[in-house]
């Protein structure tokens, strides 16, 4: 395969605290009525740090990491806009870039003049302009205002104008920067559509985006920017599964239940700890909607107790009780449990959970603790806390939204063409009489 974007060494510093050209002269002669005074030394940033990686003709790449990781100062050096420090840069073919709201557009232009200018720029002819034109401006939205000037249109205008134009014009690289992070939903899916279009036509991407559900659709590659530097480049799963592990680096609650002041009961059973395991039995640092989980509830018990219970609740944001899970009522009987150190596991086939933050409290008592609160042995609230990452449940390569609910059923969906009158009885509802 060809390579389209060829990166090696590029290095990018800026200088933190020294002033713009363009203000060095004004800032000169308010110098002259501050006499004495130290100017403050300029301290360097590395933005981008020894970045090597190239991308082949076609290439579909997300590019994803924290704010401020460089990601965006990747695409602005590949674009052209700013040069880098040191390193080569080497990109086939025309280039459109799409970096930040309106990039590129000319404020006392229209809507119109604009995409003749952005097309121009390009070396497109206007006769290959007039062919697109249309299907631009029905892109984006915009036919009421396509002769009114830029500077009047709204911000999610020019997103959509930015993205037509630049999704349409005949280019060989296309570079994309968070076009998903502005817009309604309706324009998300429409750029989602038009990427994937984009993508079997064999045009080279580079999509940046915090959305990584969008990535992990759109692209079979990713590269991961940490601190300016390459830290993944590879499978679009493997790269994301390891971002997502570096937000919370083993920080599972495996200890540190003992010094909790927060808590109820005898103590003849208290807890001593807490750890979420994947179907191998090993700490699980990324926990997926849909996902397998084990929950491991480390204990000491003082002395034999016979006919303990233990149980978790699971809370979602705002005080919802998702479920409350024991072993009494799942019909798990532990007759006598005796003295010492120990742990139970409880294995929740499938988390249909959507994205969020939960918080897990847990309890172990004896067999008559509705009658007595004599007989709780432990009892913590919100003693542990699960993050849960969204993922394509349903494979649809849309995901799950908080707004849709807390919970994803398993479901299918099924549409017939015709249904004789006896079958239609049975699916139809009645009106009440």
């Amino acid at each position: 395969m060809a390579s389209a974007i060829t990166v090696e060494n590029l290095s990018k510093r800026y200088n933190i605290g020294q002033a713009p050209r363009d203000t060095m002269i004004r800032e000169a002669l308010v110098g002259l009525l501050k006499r004495g005074r130290k100017p403050a030394e300029a301290e360097a940033f590395w933005a981008l740090k020894n970045v090597s990686f190239t991308v082949g003709q076609g290439e579909v790449v997300g590019i994803i990491g924290r704010n401020g990781a460089g990601k965006s100062t990747l695409l602005k050096v590949l674009s052209r806009i700013i040069y880098p420090t040191s390193g080569t840069v080497e990109v086939e073919g025309r280039v459109t870039s799409l970096l930040e709201v309106g990039t590129g557009f000319h404020e006392e232009l229209t809507g119109r003049e604009n995409i003749y200018l952005n097309g121009s720029i390009l070396g497109m002819k206007k006769r290959e302009i007039n062919e697109k034109i249309d299907a631009i401006v029905d892109f984006a939205g915009v036919p009421r205002f396509i002769d009114t000037r830029i500077k009047f249109y709204s911000s999610g205008m020019r997103l959509r104008l930015g993205f037509a134009v630049a999704a349409h014009l005949d280019t060989e690289v296309l570079m994309v920067d968070e076009v998903l992070a502005v817009g309604d939903a309706d324009f998300q899916k429409k750029c989602l559509r038009k990427m994937e279009t984009l993508q079997s036509a064999g045009r080279t991407v580079l999509f940046v985006s915090h959305n990584l559900l969008a990535v992990e659709h759109l692209c079979p590659r990713v590269i991961w920017i940490d601190s300016g530097q390459v830290r993944c480049d590879g499978d679009a799963g493997d790269v994301m599964e390891a971002y997502m592990t570096s937000f919370n680096p083993v920080q599972q609650e495996s200890a540190g239940l003992m010094n909790l002041d927060q808590r109820k009961g005898t103590g003849q059973v208290q807890f001593r700890g807490i750890e979420f395991l994947d179907t191998d039995g090993q700490p699980q640092t990324v926990t997926r909607t849909g996902d397998r989980l084990t929950i491991r509830l480390f204990y000491h018990a003082q002395e034999t107790v016979s006919q303990p219970e233990f149980g978790i609740g699971l809370w979602a944001g705002l005080g919802t009780l998702v479920a409350a899970l024991g072993t009494s009522t799942t019909g798990f009987e532990i007759p006598e449990l005796p003295a010492g150190d120990g742990y139970l596991d409880l294995t929740i086939d499938a988390l249909n959970l959507v994205e969020g933050r939960y918080l897990i409290s847990m309890w172990t008592t004896g067999p008559n603790h509705y009658s007595s609160v004599d007989h709780c042995y432990d009892v913590i609230e919100h003693a542990a806390e699960l993050n849960i990452e969204a993922s394509d449940f349903y494979k649809s390569g849309k995901g799950v939204h908080r707004a849709y609910g807390i919970v994803v059923l398993p479901c299918e969906w099924r549409l017939a063409a015709e249904y004789s009158n006896e079958e239609s009885s049975h699916f139809l509802a009645r009106a009440p009489e």
